[in-house]
């Protein structure tokens, strides 16, 4: 993910620029909202989760993935993984943010992973 943060990383590779152009939203997010993220791992980290956001709503363009969410048959989940420790983080819609996955269901909400959420 670190292509969104820095596209000249990947000048010469035709496979990541071609990959890059669905990250490219991403990029803008990040540039646009998260300017005051110095720090590369939380810079890193805001971009991960934005990019997951933003291809949710790419999955909500796609015909027939629409007519099964406004069904009721399909629902999306964001999702991240922390290499480091092996946690899984869900998007909470209601809380604006993802959170461990233990605690989407029920239990008493963490505090704050990071001071980016928006």
């Amino acid at each position: 993910m670190d292509g969104p943060l820095h596209p000249g990383h990947l000048d010469g590779l035709s496979a990541g620029n071609n990959w890059l152009t669905y990250a490219q939203a991403t990029g803008r997010i990040i540039e646009e909202n998260y300017g005051h993220i110095t720090d590369k791992a939380s810079r890193l980290t805001a971009t991960v989760e934005e990019n997951v956001l933003v291809q949710i709503e790419n999955l909500r363009t796609h015909p027939s993935v629409a007519a099964a969410a406004s069904r009721g048959d399909l629902k999306l989940h964001g999702w991240t993984y922390e290499l480091e420790t092996g946690q899984v983080f869900t998007y909470d819609s209601n809380e604006g943010q993802f959170l461990p996955i233990e605690y989407a269901t029920g239990l008493p909400k963490p505090p704050t992973r990071h001071s980016f959420t928006m």
